[in-house]
């Protein structure tokens, strides 16, 4: 029975649903970024990331690249981090993001469908899922984003 089950992680039926109740707390703040906030952005894209998480480390020059976007907001997600490690890591390599937020248990997380990092999910205003990018971004994933959002 299980040898012909599919165990791939797809990710493609989320693309075209909508995302609600988001509550992501702020890495530095106890506040919470909320639906209401992300509606404020024509596009969003939320990048869930850790220090700890070579591949990360790969994408992040494309998400430096993808925040001078000027239709488009970087909502970072620090997952199950530490948080001198991850201060740490922004310091290095630049932060991209216009909002960080953080998830240290990973709880928060499911809620995206996130099964591993680094995962990143487009969004519009209207919190629909436009696009979901899992593992590393590639220069093809930021040619599709920069294609979308102009």
């Amino acid at each position: 029975m299980g040898l012909n089950k599919d165990t791939n992680y797809k990710t493609n039926f989320l693309t075209g649903k909508k995302i609600s109740n988001i509550s992501l707390e702020y890495f530095d703040e106890n506040k919470f970024y909320k639906e209401e906030d992300l509606k404020r952005n024509n596009y969003t894209l939320i990048n869930f990331w850790a220090s700890w998480c070579l591949p990360c480390r790969q994408e992040h020059s494309l998400l430096i690249q993808l925040s001078k976007e000027k239709n488009l907001k970087l909502l970072g997600v620090n997952f199950k981090d530490k948080k001198k490690q991850a201060e740490m890591f922004l310091n290095e390599l630049g932060n991209p993001y216009d909002f960080l937020t953080k998830d240290e248990l990973g709880k928060s997380s499911v809620k995206f469908g996130i099964f591993g990092i680094p995962e990143s999910i487009l969004v519009n205003k209207d919190l629909m899922i436009l696009k979901k990018f899992v593992g590393p971004l590639s220069t093809e994933d930021y040619d599709s984003i920069v294609e979308i959002i102009n």
